[in-house]
């Protein structure tokens, strides 16, 4: 089984919704800012930041995680941002909460610009791995869709991440329509050839601008295609996956594989496991969530650890079944991917 879940748990110390889906893993936004503007997540004159006053301090986000952890079961903590290595404490934050008990796995989502600098100095601080995002690997082509000249750094950091054993080292591509949608072969070979594993995502509605258009996103069965022109696939079981958002297929009978995270096409709401805490520290049951759940108030008015759980508990209790992606009603957060955490 890729993760460890424990057996049995009293209903007073888990995230537990109506469906009987128990959350045990916690996505923290540290910021909201970020040194790229991809075409899929912002504008290019960027966004309105938050205000210093309203992030969650250090302490804060380490006390939250800390409630997450001994009350409510939470036992992966995934650090995500904006650009989660602008934010300046990150180092101590990944500190504190390695020395909880028990100890969180602890990963990290970043683009990668800032990894050269920061590996080792994270690993030595607990982190154990990290997800980076890197869509192509034709620099004019990664200008074009970040808005920044930076492919060179992004791929020296992914090296610095793999030399700092933060490993598996994951990279998250997103494809975009006659930008590169071709590259999905050369990106696996890459991938393999450095011994990375990739993931693809199918792009979502969650960029600040409201372009997105499902008839204009390359598909999970479009990825797929493109892949098998190449290699050989074969398919993980249900099993092996759990609640991991990838399916996951062996490439030419191992040891690589390959995952795609179908978040529109092939949706895996039925098995989610995660809560979301944003950097200015509010709950989201969902990505796609049109409500959040405050707990910097709470945090800030000096309620008990106790309080600010069952707080936590109840916004998880009301989490709904699915995303809606499908439903005709859907309407896309109003809060961007920045601001939300991936």
């Amino acid at each position: 089984m890729r993760r460890k879940r424990s057996a049995t748990r009293e209903g007073a110390h888990v995230l537990i919704d109506t469906y009987g889906r128990v959350a045990t893993d916690l996505r923290v936004s540290l910021t909201d800012r970020c040194n790229l503007r991809c075409t899929y997540c912002m504008p290019e004159e960027g966004l309105q930041w938050l205000a210093k006053p309203d992030l969650l301090t250090d302490d804060e986000i380490v006390r939250l995680i800390g409630i997450a952890v001994t009350r409510l079961g939470i036992e992966e903590v995934r650090f995500t941002g904006g650009e989660p290595l602008l934010r300046p404490g990150l180092p101590g934050i990944v500190e504190r909460v390695a020395a909880l008990a028990p100890r969180p796995q602890m990963s990290l989502t970043t683009n990668g610009i800032g990894l050269r600098r920061t590996a080792a100095a994270l690993k030595a601080a607990g982190l154990d791995r990290v997800n980076v995002s890197l869509d192509t690997l034709r620099p004019d082509v990664f200008k074009t869709l970040t808005r920044r000249d930076r492919h060179k750094d992004v791929v020296e950091g992914l090296e610095a991440a793999r030399e700092a054993g933060l490993t598996p080292v994951k990279i998250n591509s997103v494809l975009m329509p006659g930008l590169n949608a071709d590259e999905a072969p050369d990106l696996l070979a890459w991938s393999m050839e450095h011994d990375y594993e990739l993931r693809f995502i199918e792009q979502m509605p969650l960029d600040a601008q409201h372009g997105w258009k499902r008839d204009g996103m390359v598909t999970a069965g479009d990825i797929l295609a493109s892949l098998r022109t190449r290699f050989h696939l074969t398919e993980e079981s249900a099993e092996e996956r759990g609640s991991a958002p990838a399916e996951r297929w062996i490439v030419d009978g191992g040891p690589h594989r390959v995952g795609v995270i179908a978040s529109v096409t092939r949706p895996f709401c039925a098995a989610c496991d995660r809560t979301r805490l944003t950097a200015d520290g509010q709950v989201r049951t969902c990505l796609f969530a049109a409500e959040e759940t405050d707990l910097r108030g709470a945090l800030r008015s000096g309620a008990p650890d106790e309080e600010i759980a069952g707080i936590w508990r109840t916004a998880m209790w009301g989490k709904k079944a699915g995303a809606g992606l499908d439903d005709p009603s859907f309407v896309q957060p109003d809060r961007p991917m920045s601001a939300i955490g991936g």
